[in-house]
């Protein structure tokens, strides 16, 4: 077995709808926005994956498009997510070795997921170089990521706004009790910006640009502790259809994402509803743990902490809680009962 073993690599893979993170020897080695630019001509031909991918995104002409492989948390375009994943993983060994290692890898994967999602995501890792394929639910990966010991008798909630879905989940005994997946999150909060700015100034602008708006200076709530300033916004006029730019504050964002945090906070409140009283009262004492992209958002634990009346945590890298969960789980997966083979 030992020579056999010298061939395995171990790698845990945190598969988002926005970004994509690859965990090989405790280290990050890959954190890249899960995009990929295809030729038309020639489908299988791959142009670029990652952060140069999104630099076309949206500027590409017809023989060349970019895709992304995940929509709502679960893999949408097959061939895409095999290809995405194989060039990811090509990117952990940039020289090729001599013999290439036989991948054990394991995969987070929403909570909410139906049997054919899972398979589709178990293929397209098998196709893209595993032998061996495990999988993980997210608010557990999160779980183990922040640091929470998952398998005590004791109720925590995790609340993972991602790109694609948010997870709204309560984990005690090393399971899931109750879980409610919206699928409001990043994706829905950079349309929010656009369609904000198309209505209030007759702005045109890309996905990108919503996307750097929503990192720079998005807000949960108008009134917070160090505001950023305002940022200037190039795009398109709608009005004459000459490029213009604009200076845009943070409470306009706030005011824009406001529908979207409420329907969040609406989840929360349901998931809270159906969890066994036991396990409320533990909640009430540990509070709520918020973790992935959204989880930065400015003054949105305040936010949640001041509506729910309950303490809210910030995980400390709340981007890569969950693959660090996976490394841990992938460590240890003959240990913990909730892996799925």
């Amino acid at each position: 077995m030992g020579l056999f073993n010298f061939f395995t690599q171990e790698i845990a893979i945190d598969l988002g709808t926005a970004n994509t993170l690859i965990i090989h020897n405790d280290v990050v080695v890959v954190n890249e926005p899960s995009i990929v630019a295809l030729d038309r001509n020639n489908p299988k031909n791959i142009l670029a994956v990652g952060k140069k991918a999104l630099m076309m995104h949206e500027k590409t002409h017809e023989s060349i498009r970019t895709v992304r492989p995940l929509k709502d948390g679960v893999i949408a375009d097959f061939n895409a997510a095999e290809l995405m994943i194989r060039e990811m993983i090509k990117k952990i060994y940039p020289k090729k070795p001599l013999f290439p290692p036989s991948w054990r890898m394991m995969i987070c994967i929403p909570s909410s997921i139906t049997e054919v999602e899972k398979r589709a995501v178990r293929d397209s890792a098998e196709q893209a170089g595993a032998k061996e394929v495990y999988l993980l639910h997210e608010p557990m990966a999160a779980a183990l990521g922040i640091g929470i010991d998952v398998e005590e008798p004791v109720g925590n909630m995790i609340i993972d706004i991602g790109g694609g879905t948010t997870g709204i989940t309560v984990i005690a005994l090393a399971g899931i009790v109750c879980d409610q997946s919206i699928r409001i999150a990043g994706d829905e909060f950079t349309g929010d910006i656009m369609e904000a700015l198309r209505r209030y100034h007759s702005l045109l602008i890309g996905e990108r640009t919503a996307e750097q708006i929503k990192i720079q200076i998005g807000a949960a709530m108008k009134d917070i502790d160090n505001p950023p300033e305002d940022m200037p916004v190039n795009g398109r006029d709608l009005v004459t259809g000459i490029p213009k730019q604009i200076m845009v504050s943070y409470q306009e964002i706030a005011e824009a994402l406001d529908k979207s945090i409420f329907k969040i906070e609406e989840g929360i409140l349901k998931a809270l509803e159906t969890t066994p009283p036991e396990l409320a009262s533990d909640i009430y004492r540990r509070g709520l743990y918020l973790t992935g992209g959204g989880a930065l958002l400015r003054g949105l634990d305040k936010r949640l902490a001041a509506k729910i009346k309950l303490p809210v945590h910030v995980a400390d890298d709340p981007l890569k809680s969950v693959v660090r969960g996976t490394g841990l789980a992938l460590k240890h997966y003959d240990r913990y009962p909730f892996v799925m083979r």
